[in-house]
């Protein structure tokens, strides 16, 4: 199929890449109302559970995702600082002020959600934490392009490896402190407390690799496959990507089930404050291996996307351009649909299609969320003048 000259500009398959991680993080959200709830934290029966394993847990490096393609196109820089930081700014702050605008309007006591605007962002729109990261990144990439222009195979390599060791911490921390107790900022949103490594201590939480852990590893890990990593023949992609695939998903899915089994001790419902939750979802949080496994075998995928055609050019592609709009503003729709959803098919075995009833609410529920939300920023983006100040 020929490539119009439109399509021979972009990389295709990131294109895809970001569309699909947007529909991961829709999905997401949508498992949340099966293991949040009551006081925090309930999950009604064991099929529940399971279900929250398998559709909680596919596209759990969504932001990994994001974040990785954002690096492949950005980092090292293609242009000066100044430039570099006010078209970032033009497209990722504007947009976030508005969206933090609707839902500090939305929910809650308005006068209260802009007073704590100042300090951080509004918990009931939590998913634009996101912004935050992505933002210290961006304040990164100045300072470290220049090493990355020169950084070669072994180097880089040497710093990945670092890197992936950081993402065993948080287990290691399981391991040697068991469960952790849970501490409650001023918003009563948890933190389980750390168990303290190699130079941290009470009064000291930056230690030995503080600065290799995190979403930094995703920012170098673009780097790396832009720079190093040629086309690979299916076969061998998925030789790596699939069993690299299934030890993310098997370590996140058992990390999962088996801290909500420990609790249960056989017995559902299972619930109680929402650091139960909190300690629930430590094997799937993004600076863990699970997650960065299943990063990297998402990514071997979808780089064997390359043909373009009329559905790429006049469907997907306006799509990934409104991706981070959708990314901002899908919250929205999402709680009402996912609302309407239970209400229709009730909850549990006990709902419309018996053990069937969750997975179908879950993904019935994404699939109208991520359609409706791509219709309208897709046509928001396109008002002249203010519709990439609205989608970005």
């Amino acid at each position: 199929m020929m490539l119009t000259e439109k399509t021979m500009k972009r990389e295709i398959w990131l294109d895809w890449m970001r569309v699909v991680a947007c529909f991961f993080v829709m999905l997401t959200h949508c498992c949340e109302p099966f293991y949040l709830g009551g006081e925090g934290s309930l999950i009604l029966t064991e099929s529940d559970a399971i279900w929250v394993s398998i559709l909680n847990v596919l596209p759990r490096a969504s932001v990994a995702l994001f974040i990785f393609a954002s690096s492949y196109l950005q980092f090292p820089l293609h242009y000066d600082t100044r430039q570099f930081f006010r078209r970032r700014a033009a497209r990722i702050i504007i947009p976030f002020f508005i969206w933090t605008c609707v839902y500090a309007f939305m929910w809650g006591e308005p006068v209260q959600n802009f007073k704590d605007l100042l300090l951080n962002f509004n918990y009931a729109a939590g998913h634009l934490w996101y912004v935050y990261m992505l933002g210290g990144l961006y304040l990164l990439m100045p300072l470290l392009s220049p090493w990355a222009e020169k950084v070669g195979k072994r180097e880089l390599q040497f710093y990945l490896a670092i890197w992936l060791f950081t993402t065993l911490i948080p287990l290691i921390r399981g391991w040697i402190g068991g469960a952790a107790p849970v501490i409650y900022g001023p918003s009563g949103i948890p933190n389980a407390a750390k168990f303290p490594l190699w130079g941290e201590a009470s009064w000291n939480s930056y230690g030995l690799f503080y600065y290799f852990s995190g979403f930094v590893g995703y920012m170098l890990l673009g780097l790396y496959f832009r720079k190093f990593v040629g086309e690979l023949s299916w076969k061998k992609t998925l030789a790596i990507a699939l069993p690299v695939f299934t030890a993310g998903f098997a370590i996140c899915s058992y990390g999962f089930l088996s801290r909500v089994y420990a609790d249960a001790n056989g017995v559902f419902p299972i619930g109680g404050p929402v650091g139960l939750a909190a300690l629930w979802e430590g094997p799937w949080l993004n600076d863990t291996l699970g997650v960065a496994l299943m990063a990297i075998g998402w990514v071997l995928l979808f780089r064997k996307i390359t043909q373009g055609g009329n559905f790429y050019e006049k469907v997907l592609l306006p799509v990934s351009k409104a991706s981070y709009g959708m990314y901002l503003c899908h919250m929205v729709l999402l709680i009402y649909v996912s609302t309407w959803m239970r209400e229709s098919l009730q909850l549990g075995a006990d709902g419309v299609l018996g053990i069937w009833t969750t997975p179908v609410q879950i993904l019935c529920a994404t699939a109208i969320t991520f359609t409706g939300v791509a219709i309208f920023s897709v046509f928001v983006q396109k008002i002249p003048k203010i519709g990439k100040w609205i989608i970005g």
